[in-house]
């Protein structure tokens, strides 16, 4: 059954609706997933206007004999990652959640005491959807480093893929390695395959969104910007980076535990200058972290640029706040930024029986 619904995906048949995955689509059919043409579509209702203006922009800035053409190597695309084209309602971003399996139900590891406090009594908060102090969400940040100090980055993107074998947390028939929604990978695939050059620029650690994507979605490691762990050799000591002579014989990189470089709000902006040096031409975002890439892209462009804003109002296939979604909406209106409604405007967001359980 699964070659069979793997071969229709890959030649573009038939919908998602029309061969009734018991499931949420598998890694392997996200991967599947290719989109040349405007009628290669399948994950977006019909009238979808995000879908339209999608098009009309790859359509027109590719033409040669368009005033709008873009060259292709300045057809830069930038995505948010969490909340943008993968699950980050369930009921909390990936790596948190990870944060808590790591210090309550990893047997292989002890957490620090002030670690298992505060995870004991964060996680209620989540689930109740409460906010936490500020003293809470400091030591939290700080725990995203601090837990996983020691290993290599090998070591913890073996962990990550472990613990994508997790189900989600508030939905139906879904483990958080398939959490894609399957409409906005569509239009990473139509866009690489009109050359855009795609790139990831998210708030999510550099480490923890390659392995998600890893073998997923087309787009090289390369081209993944995000926050950075903290670096150090396991005999390094106190001593500098910049100043240490590192023995390939004795000793190895691993996360040293401190805080890490935050890829956040205007922060984005400074990755895309550092490690990209173009301007994007489409920005796609979800909350105000990504509020300085979605304005970036859009001040005093030399080529047409667009911004979209991916709205979660859906309520029974994803979990959506409407109070939230209403004030995201104003706020994309206000800003320019075109709003994606997941609920007006994908066919599917999972899968057919991915529903909201809580």
């Amino acid at each position: 059954m699964k070659k069979k619904i793997m071969a229709a995906i890959a030649a573009g048949l038939i919908t998602l609706g029309s061969f009734g995955v018991s499931d949420a689509a598998s890694r392997e059919e996200v991967a599947a997933i290719n989109v040349q043409t405007a009628s290669d579509f399948q994950f977006w209702n019909e009238d979808s206007p995000t879908k339209a203006k999608i098009v009309e922009f790859v359509e027109d800035v590719t033409n040669p004999y368009s005033k709008n053409y873009i060259p292709p190597e300045d057809r830069i695309a930038t995505f948010d990652m969490d909340g943008t084209f993968y699950c980050e309602t369930a009921p909390i971003y990936f790596q948190e959640a990870m944060f808590l399996h790591r210090v309550l139900e990893d047997k292989n590891y002890t957490a620090p005491k002030k670690y298992l406090d505060l995870a004991k009594k964060i996680k209620p908060k989540y689930y109740n959807k409460e906010k936490l102090t500020p003293a809470e969400d400091k030591l939290h940040l700080e725990g995203l480093t601090a837990v996983y100090a020691g290993m290599t980055d090998e070591e913890y993107r073996a962990y990550v893929r472990n613990f994508m074998n997790d189900n989600e947390t508030g939905l139906s028939n879904l483990k958080r390695g398939e959490a894609f929604y399957l409409p906005m990978v569509e239009i990473i695939s139509y866009l690489t395959n009109n050359d855009f050059q795609v790139y990831i620029d998210s708030a999510c650690g550099v480490s923890t969104t390659r392995e998600l994507v890893n073998g997923v979605i087309p787009i090289r490691f390369d081209r993944i910007l995000g926050t950075d762990f903290n670096y150090t050799s396991t005999n390094m000591g106190k001593e500098k980076a910049v100043n240490h002579f590192y023995d390939r014989y004795k000793e190895k990189i691993v996360i040293s535990g401190n805080f890490f470089r935050e890829n956040a709000k205007t922060a984005k902006i400074f990755s895309i200058l550092n490690q990209i040096g173009k301007r994007p031409v489409l920005a796609f975002g979800n909350s105000g972290g990504d509020s300085g890439m979605l304005e970036y892209t859009l001040q005093n462009n030399k080529y047409r640029s667009m911004s979209f804003f991916v709205i979660c109002d859906d309520t029974e296939r994803e979990l959506g706040n409407l109070k939230r979604a209403k004030s995201d909406t104003e706020l994309a209106l206000k800003r320019g930024w075109n709003p994606i409604s997941m609920h007006d405007e994908f066919k599917t967001i999972y899968g057919d029986n991915v529903r909201r359980i809580n």
